[in-house]
């Protein structure tokens, strides 16, 4: 039972990264720093946005509109943070 919570952390661990990487590669074609037009750029945000969207278009729809700034991010990392630390200290304190 506890490598089954272990797998799940460093699932929620790699899927933390992706969504860091999504929000930093979204700042950095909106300020141009990198181009979509280039075919690696553009596999890796289609790859980014294809695991991130799943998760973060019901937050959207749920959060109200802040005159363009996307919080759903920030909330998805809380949940995140929520299940890590629900799995530490409950998980893991009743797993022989």
């Amino acid at each position: 039972m506890k490598a089954i919570l272990d797998v799940i952390m460093v699932i929620l661990q790699l899927y933390w990264w992706v969504l860091l990487i999504m929000i930093i590669m979204s700042w950095l074609i909106s300020f141009n720093v990198i181009n979509t037009r280039n075919q690696f750029v553009a596999s890796v945000w289609r790859v980014v946005n294809q695991l991130t969207e799943p998760l973060l278009n019901p937050i959207r729809r749920v959060m109200p509109n802040f005159s363009g700034l996307d919080i759903s991010p920030i909330i998805l990392f809380l949940g995140i943070f929520f299940i890590q630390q629900l799995i530490v200290r409950y998980g893991y304190a009743y797993v022989p």
